[in-house]
């Protein structure tokens, strides 16, 4: 199990510490979702399931 007790925030400086960590999880998670997204399409273009026009 995860022993990460949370704990209230005790500074305004402890919360913003916690908004840039959200923030980078969130460009991480960003980026991640976007080369996943560029996989996806690339194999989709390749496969040529496509309508034929």
């Amino acid at each position: 199990m995860n022993d990460d007790v949370r704990k209230p925030q005790a500074s305004p400086a402890a919360a913003q510490t916690r908004e840039e960590r959200l923030a980078a999880k969130l460009r991480e998670n960003l980026r991640r979702r976007k080369a996943q997204a560029r996989v996806l399409g690339s194999r989709d273009d390749a496969c040529g399931d496509g309508p034929a026009d």
